[in-house]
């Protein structure tokens, strides 16, 4: 194994070019080359799926509400969202990508990563295989991407970045921190606005001021995230995502959905219903993967946008519907502060095999869930999932939106049953 780490690696991140509006035009063409929002009508509830180019011109961008979006563009064209269009483009993506390596990974609907080491023989170096992997999304896709190549899954990423629209770049080995050290240290993946502004108290702006700093003053401020950073800003793939290898594990980290009401609200017997509700499609997509879940998180959005996130590790792991429905209730009444609520978030995290996990006490109730709810699949498989749930669920008015709940990418689809 310490030979292979030897190696020189070669990774691609491919990221489609303002995806969800690219397929829209696909569909329709005379959008092609103006101001288009993905995600509802301007005046209604939700946040923007993706904005166009043109319409980011004016300052749109995605996980903006959409109100805000008409009042910066009123000129734009405001769609609804496409799901099953999407993954399908997704998936002739992915199947493109395949055909260049088979160690590839979607990290996203509209993202993914390609260890692309050892493939000159097959595609040419780095940076030729890039432009003939570009043409062929374009050539079967009628779609744009961005590509970029590094040392590192990392820099691969920011790269792909600096290379939209419609590019490709390549950062050759040996120059990953002379890249990175001008940028600003929101480029790095995984830093939000609130960890930019305790790096910014303390003077640092640029990747450079980062990477200079001694390991010691960010674990001693930041914790282990303080040491991934300081790798990160070296340009290497450091903590999270990247432990694991690509193509290695097509299993889900964690399973979530979640939900923006159409009107805010603070009525406990919708908030609990629909809290019932998300933990049953949760429930579900650990079954569809064979997995338990030890962990339970949720999300609460309030009116003004404040967000909050609490944790519960159960005792027991567990995939069983009433199991996760009852902690997560117990976890938001334990921590809702009685004002108006936007959205809620239901998280399934810690994931394990379920072949011999749970408390043996209770070995014979989880095998009659287990029966029943692969019953209960099987119907909501076939009818829907809203056919058939938990009583205090069945009020819960769920819709789908385009941004929320990914699931499934290609690649990561749950083993078929039989």
């Amino acid at each position: 194994q310490w030979v292979r780490r030897l190696v020189m690696k070669t990774y691609f991140h491919v990221d489609m070019d303002a995806f969800f509006v690219s397929v829209e035009e696909l569909f329709d063409p005379s959008l092609k080359g103006k101001p288009v929002v993905v995600g509802g009508r301007p005046n209604a509830r939700g946040v923007v799926s993706a904005a166009s180019y043109a319409a980011r011109k004016f300052g749109v961008h995605s996980a903006m509400p959409l109100r805000t979006a008409y009042a910066l563009c009123p000129q734009a064209i405001f769609v609804d969202g496409h799901r099953d269009r999407y993954l399908d483009y997704s998936r002739r993506v992915y199947k493109i990508l395949q055909s260049f390596t088979p160690l590839a990974d979607m990290a996203s609907i509209d993202e993914a990563y390609l260890d692309m080491t050892g493939t000159e023989r097959l595609h040419g170096p780095p940076l030729r295989a890039a432009h003939k992997l570009h043409q062929a999304v374009k050539l079967e896709t009628g779609l744009n991407c961005s590509i970029g190549i590094a040392t590192s899954r990392l820099v691969a990423k920011v790269t792909s970045d600096q290379a939209k629209p419609n590019g490709v770049l390549w950062i050759p080995p040996g120059q990953e921190a002379d890249f990175l050290a001008p940028l600003d240290v929101r480029k790095i993946p995984g830093v939000g606005k609130a960890t930019e502004k305790q790096l910014h108290a303390y003077g640092i702006r640029r990747v450079g001021d980062l990477a200079n700093l001694d390991e010691q003053f960010l674990l001693t401020r930041l914790g282990k995230w303080g040491l991934a950073l300081a790798g990160k800003a070296r340009g290497q793939d450091a903590g999270g995502w990247f432990d694991e290898e690509v193509g290695g594990d097509s299993g889900p980290k964690s399973v979530s959905h979640e939900h923006t009401f159409d009107v805010d609200t603070k009525d406990k017997a919708a908030l609990d219903a629909m809290l019932v509700r998300l933990s049953e499609m949760v429930a579900r997509r650990l079954r569809d993967h064979s997995v338990f879940a030890r962990t339970l998180q949720i999300k609460i959005r309030y009116s003004d946008f404040s967000t909050f996130t609490r944790s519960r590790t159960l005792e027991s792991p567990t995939s069983v519907d009433s199991d996760l429905s009852v902690t997560v209730r117990e976890l938001f009444h334990a921590n809702w502060t009685g004002k108006t609520i936007r959205l809620l978030g239901v998280y399934a995290q810690s994931l394990v095999p379920n072949e011999g996990q749970g408390n043996l006490l209770d070995a014979p109730k989880q095998d009659s869930w287990r029966k029943a709810l692969a019953a209960v699949d099987r119907v909501r498989g076939k009818y829907g999932d809203s056919i058939v749930g938990l009583a205090a669920g069945m009020n819960a008015g769920f819709r789908a939106r385009v941004h929320e709940n990914p699931e499934n990418l290609p690649g990561k689809e749950p083993t078929k049953r039989s």
